[in-house]
């Protein structure tokens, strides 16, 4: 027998990984005691095997719980365990860019190789590795991606959109839902002077009462999805939606993208989000029953 363990704060989607899966669940109790301490406990009798289900946000005080309940389970007598985390943390920072910073990619990724045995995730942040194992050593570490569900969440709403990719980072995604349906598709030129600071360009292209989805993997500050719907809105497109993996859209994101005439603002259940709209719970799900199957 296998066991799902999942946390009260991403309780649902766990639920639902447990139940895609055909396997018994179960919570970890956690307490935190008033000096931020956290203490967890596990359910007795736990099986050789074990699916820990948790997502990385905001992912300081996550990661020590992961720990504590991973080198728990091991001195219970757990022979192999699988992480699943739908947003995976600490994957942009892969070199250090300046003097002294450290390189948490590496460092983050070594920890989870040194606690569990897999590790699965959705559209995490890489930018030059090709394979989620180089970060993650040592283990099964495999990066799936939510175009599927993009995809057929999309069907649902446009029969033939324009999908537009905010910057170059965007074409895998935009180009694997775009091509599996033969939609027309375009990416913008993004220049990034900090946080908060993007321009935005587009080629020609025409929009004039067209429904259009903009695609990214996730969306913090929404400054570039900003300027990127601001150069769509000259064409007057019959729609403008917008569909991201991971959302997190900080601040009065929401509220601005609104404001410019945004119709619609999607996201996956990898982040509890209010946008939620669509789930990767059964990619991740299928991902883990092969994962099982070949081992």
């Amino acid at each position: 027998m296998t066991l799902v363990l999942g946390f009260n704060d991403y309780l649902a989607p766990a639920q639902q990984l447990a139940q895609c899966l055909a396997m018994p669940f179960k919570q970890v109790d956690s307490h935190q005691f008033p000096d931020g301490e956290t203490k967890v406990t596990l359910p007795s009798n736990l099986p050789k095997k074990l699916i820990i289900c948790q997502t990385l946000n905001q992912p300081d005080h996550k990661l020590i719980e992961l720990i504590l309940v991973a080198q728990t389970a091991r001195e219970q007598g757990v022979e192999h365990i699988t992480l699943v985390t739908p947003y995976l943390c600490y994957m942009r920072q892969d070199i250090a860019f300046h003097a002294g910073e450290a390189v948490s990619q590496k460092i983050i990724g070594k920890l989870l190789s040194d606690y569990f045995d897999a590790v699965l995730t959705i559209d995490p942040h890489l930018h030059r590795i090709n394979n989620l194992s180089q970060a993650i050593p040592n283990s099964q570490a495999l990066a799936l991606h939510a175009t599927p569900a993009m995809s057929a969440f999309i069907r649902q709403h446009f029969e033939a959109p324009i999908i537009i990719g905010p910057d170059e980072e965007s074409m895998q995604w935009v180009e694997a839902i775009a091509q599996r349906d033969q939609w027309y598709y375009t990416i913008a030129n993004k220049q990034r002077f900090g946080d908060k600071d993007v321009a935005v360009t587009l080629g020609d292209i025409n929009l004039s009462n067209r429904d259009v989805v903009i695609i990214d993997d996730i969306a913090s500050t929404g400054r570039t999805l900003e300027q990127t719907v601001k150069q769509l809105l000259p064409q007057k497109p019959n729609s403008i939606s917008i569909m991201v993996t991971h959302a997190f859209f900080v601040d009065d994101a929401i509220e601005r993208l609104h404001a410019l005439g945004v119709n619609n603002i999607w996201s996956s259940d990898s982040v509890l989000h209010k946008t939620n709209s669509f789930s990767i719970i059964e990619i991740l799900a299928q991902a883990t029953k092969n994962l099982s199957t070949a081992s």
